[in-house]
Formats: C-alpha cells, structure tokens, sequence
C-alpha cells in the first residue's frame, strides 16, 4: 500500500525547491566555466538563453540545457512561465581532479590535471519593482537617446 503523503507548510527553502538544477561533473576546468556563469548572472531567463545560443565559448551549452532544466523544474512546481523568471544564483564549484600522467625524459613523468566543474543554477521569480526598474532604465534611455533631459527635483522646486 502506498503512503499518503503530508502537505508541509512552505517556507523560504520550499519556495526555491523546485526552481534549481544541478549538474555534476562536468568535464571543463571551473576557472573557464566561472566566465559563462558570470556573463549569465542576474538576467532574466528568456534573456540569457538568447545570449548563451550566439556565446562562442564551450560551456555556454551546457549552462543552456542547466537553464533549461531549471525553467521545466519551476514550471511544474510552481507553474511559472519563463517569463517571470530571472537568475538569481550561480554557482560553480571544484569538482574532481583526473591525475593523468605524461612521460618525460630521463625516465620521469609528470601529472596533468584534468579539472570537473559542479554547476548549480537558481531561479527566482520576478518581483513588480524589478520589472518597474527594468521599465524606468528603459524609458531613461530613450529620453537620453531623443536629448530630452527630465528635470531634476531640485530644479522642478525652484521654479
């Protein structure tokens, strides 16, 4: 017989539960996957996965599929769209080390590293005020773009 589960109220760490992914071991040094996890940092979803399919680095595949991933996770626990999505963590961590050895002269040999990455990812949903920010950052450039300056409180005061 099947156990019926429980409903646990959510908390903080529940709410983020099902809008991460994991990948282990990825076989590429953690010093050249930090530069694509740096690049995709704080975007929003829809975002990064543009940037990540023109990115001419390696990794950029992998950090794709992660991103991927991550959307499905959110969408089935949470039923959110990529839309609503932006990426709050990163993170990339030293996996294992392959020692290979390479033969030298004189009888000798000397060790090569080959290095594995752990990649976790995780998302968050977007809040009102970032979207609002988005927009304001947006409509300052096209007024700068038009060389329409809006006045500054101080002077709107004085007059």
């Amino acid at each position: 017989m099947a156990k019926a589960r429980i409903a646990k109220k959510s908390t903080n760490a529940d709410a983020s539960r099902g809008m991460k992914a994991r990948l282990k071991n990825y076989r590429q040094a953690p010093r050249k996957v930090q530069l694509v996890a740096s690049f995709v940092r704080g975007k929003r979803v829809e975002r990064a996965l543009t940037d990540l399919s023109h990115l001419n680095k390696r990794a950029a595949k992998s950090f794709k599929k992660l991103i991927e991933s991550a959307t499905a996770n959110a969408k089935e626990v949470h039923g959110l769209n990529r839309g609503q999505l932006i990426i709050k963590e990163v993170r990339v961590d030293k996996g294992f080390i392959f020692t290979r050895f390479r033969p030298r002269s004189r009888g000798r040999a000397t060790p090569i590293r080959k290095r594995t990455s752990h990649i976790s990812v995780v998302l968050e949903e977007q809040s009102q005020t970032q979207e609002e920010k988005v927009e304001m950052q947006n409509n300052k450039i096209e007024l700068k773009k038009r060389g329409i300056a809006k006045p500054t409180s101080s002077a709107s005061a004085k007059l």
